[in-house]
């Protein structure tokens, strides 16, 4: 049974790309630059570098080796759609953990909101004797 790793068309799931530097999940892309010669259409994992600091993190794996032989313009094509994808599949990851951050950071707003209300209710009893 072949994995994502050896299908140049998959993509792997979230929990099995490597952590960067960072300790975040890395985002898989494809290599469109020429150089350096042989690995332009490579698949490599990367740091999404959405730290809050903006120092920009390093971390690069590459996942494959072997450099893209000639290719047909239909091939180019496919890949080019692969690459689309890849890059739409990071994205919606990102915005998917960004949306389940929000969730919580609203849900802890909620509570703080009740808490707030029913401290004010009390001092408005106490008030009120």
């Amino acid at each position: 049974m072949s994995t994502w790793r050896d299908d140049p068309n998959a993509i792997p799931p979230w929990n099995e790309r490597p952590k960067c530097h960072c300790g975040f999940r890395t985002w898989l892309q494809v290599w469109t630059d020429p150089l350096p010669q042989g690995k332009k259409g490579c698949r490599f994992f990367k740091c999404p570098d959405i730290d809050d600091d903006f120092k920009a993190c390093t971390f690069m794996q590459w996942i494959d080796t072997r450099p893209l032989g000639r290719v047909s313009l239909k091939e180019e094509q496919e890949r080019r759609v692969r690459q689309q994808q890849i890059c739409l599949k990071g994205k919606e990851d990102e915005l998917k953990r960004r949306r389940a951050e929000l969730g919580q950071r609203e849900a802890a707003l909620k509570i703080q909101e009740e808490q707030f209300q029913a401290r004010e209710a009390q001092f408005k009893r106490e008030a009120e004797e």
